[in-house]
């Protein structure tokens, strides 16, 4: 199937949301929609919120908004709006039948920005199938005013090729595209499997987007991996080594930044991306400390975790950017093993990491006190590679040996 180009031009938008009853504040998520349009390339240029029990089934907010909305397009010379919810096929083709002009909603947006921040293989085959699926949920009732007005910001990524591709072929790509991704989950399985041979535990940075997750590692281990202040800057995992005291390694891994609403189209494309986290032996939580937003998106954090089955696993919490977050006091994560304050721009705290990740990999070995003989320096080799090796000296008899070494390999050495 080919792709059709279609000539970018800036989108001026409105962003829209409904306060409902019992849910979280609508301006908070706004700023946030806010801030995913301006990743996204466009402009905004205004903003609507309904205060109603619930969202409307049909429309989204109720037929007087809709005409105060118009107004404000007509005003602002927009070009679309934003709605800050996914919205159903009934309620974007009555918005888009109201208001004649183009309609996104959250799901999309975010979608759209994983395309265009897609660099690997197999981020883009997951944002393909992330799209489609969520295209093919749209099908229904929407192909003349979809081919008509287009989708997300920039008409950018596979969502955006010619409506006719119909049910059937959106499906043979789906099918397509999932056996694709299987492969790249079997070479990751296998790769799993490699670290787990070498001994090597692995500990998973996570938290909100833009919480400074690489910028840490990039500090920790010269990854180089891209940092910037736009959300989801990096979408693809990285793994480095960090060599902690005693010459003992641990791989830092870096996942997918969390966000509120995260489309379940994107959790279940990006399952092998974020189990990452489910298969780490640590969780080191990143938190931008700066952010008034700060509490909200720590809960997005770990209910996100919870929803992937991660579970049972010591927690070290940073409350990364202290540069920025001058007076911010003491602050604590009450479901966290270990807490600190770091900042990964003047490397405050980033020492302290190391430690507290020796301590938690300590737990998990014995200590070792003997005389190995000469013939068996082969052994000391192997606690230096696996384990942290704390004191080797030379004696007539041998060597003597004082370290810890995990339990893997205790009747090994």
């Amino acid at each position: 199937m080919s792709l059709y180009d279609l000539k970018e031009q800036e989108e001026r938008v409105i962003l829209v949301g409904v306060q409902a009853d019992d849910s979280e504040p609508a301006e908070e998520s706004l700023d946030e929609l806010g801030e995913l349009a301006k990743t996204a390339g466009a402009a905004v240029v205004g903003r609507l919120i309904q205060k109603r029990e619930n969202i409307h089934p049909a429309t989204y907010i109720g037929k007087g908004k809709i005409a105060e909305l118009k107004e404000l397009l007509w005003e602002r010379d927009a070009t679309g709006i934003v709605c800050d919810d996914e919205l159903s096929s009934v309620q974007l083709g009555n918005l888009e039948e109201d208001l004649n002009c183009k309609i996104i909603d959250r799901t999309l947006l975010i979608l759209d920005i994983f395309a265009a921040r897609a660099v690997t293989g197999e981020g883009k085959i997951q944002v393909e199938l992330a799209q489609l699926k969520y295209r093919a949920s749209r099908l229904v009732g929407l192909r003349n005013s979809l081919s008509r007005l287009g989708g997300g910001i920039g008409t950018r990524g596979p969502g955006e090729k010619k409506l006719e591709m119909d049910r059937r072929l959106i499906r043979e790509r789906i099918s397509r595209l999932k056996r694709e991704l299987k492969e790249v989950e079997q070479h990751r399985e296998l790769i799993r499997s490699q670290r787990k041979q070498s001994n090597l535990k692995v500990a998973a940075l996570v938290g909100y987007t833009s919480a400074g997750k690489s910028s840490i590692e990039n500090t920790l281990t010269g990854a180089g991996i891209l940092e910037d202040a736009m959300l989801f800057s990096t979408l693809d995992t990285t793994t480095r080594a960090l060599e902690l005291d005693g010459k003992q390694q641990i791989l830092l891994t870096d996942t997918v930044g969390f966000i509120r609403k995260l489309p379940h189209h994107l959790i279940e494309a990006f399952k092998s991306t974020l189990e990452e986290a489910k298969y780490a032996d640590i969780i080191i939580h990143v938190v931008d400390a700066s952010n008034p937003q700060m509490d909200t998106q720590m809960y997005v954090v770990y209910d996100t975790l919870r929803q992937l089955g991660v579970r049972e696993k010591p927690v070290v919490t940073l409350f990364n950017k202290q540069d920025k977050a001058a007076g911010a006091g003491a602050l604590r994560d009450f479901q966290a093993d270990y807490t600190l304050h770091t900042s990964a721009k003047t490397g405050q705290g980033l020492e302290e990491l190391k430690a507290v990740l020796a301590e938690i990999l300590r737990k998990d070995q014995i200590y070792v006190e003997r005389l190995y003989s000469f013939a068996e320096a082969g052994k000391i080799q192997m606690i230096r590679q696996n384990g942290q090796l704390l004191s080797e000296e030379y004696v007539p008899e041998g060597i003597e040996v004082r370290a810890y070494v995990p339990k893997e390999i205790y009747n090994k050495v």
